[in-house]
């Protein structure tokens, strides 16, 4: 009698630990399939990339550093490869686009632009359904994060090797920016 209740506490115990295995398993899963949508809207972002430094260099041609700038932000996000550094090629492009919406400024007929006003639009369009699937991916990243760092989950998350994950943010640079009170012009 006495081994069948051994028997069966050491089962219970077996199921529990699968259990949060499996769990940790499909929080995992969620998190990736969550940065697989962000790879679909990044890809579409550096398809147009091309079409509007062709459209901007025409008339920057002398701001030859930031055209430079986001062209090599572009290509290392593009071949970026993990989750993480993704996240940091994608934060870098974000400021290096950020500094050509900045030079665009000074460039009222390029601002004119019907070329110029529909690759905005597509480009405006894209970092808002960016932002959409950035709130979903770090919604699972923390789903996940917070099922790492649970009792007794993380007992068993080290020795099966999960770990807390980073989230998808603005980054250090643009979020100084957005910490900058804005500048208003009259």
């Amino acid at each position: 009698m006495t081994l069948l209740i051994i028997i069966g506490i050491i089962a219970v115990v077996v199921i529990w630990i699968v259990a949060i295995y499996n769990s940790l398993v499909s929080l995992k899963n969620h998190r990736e399939n969550a940065f697989a949508d962000i790879d679909v809207q990044l890809k579409q972002r550096h398809d147009l990339i091309p079409q509007l430094l062709g459209a901007v260099k025409g008339y920057m041609e002398h701001e030859r550093g930031t055209l430079e700038s986001v062209t090599n932000a572009r290509t290392r996000a593009m071949n970026a490869t993990g989750i993480n550094e993704k996240i940091a090629a994608e934060q870098e492009l974000g400021t290096a686009l950020k500094g050509l919406n900045i030079q665009v400024e000074a460039y009222p007929d390029l601002k004119a632009s019907q070329n110029f006003i529909q690759l905005q639009n597509e480009i405006s369009d894209i970092e808002n359904k960016l932002a959409a699937v950035r709130r979903f991916f770090n919604a699972a990243t923390k789903e996940l994060n917070i099922a790492v760092q649970k009792f007794p989950n993380t007992i068993f998350a080290g020795m099966f090797g999960f770990k807390t994950e980073p989230m998808f943010d603005l980054g250090q640079a643009q979020r100084v920016e957005l910490d900058r009170a804005p500048e208003i012009k009259f």
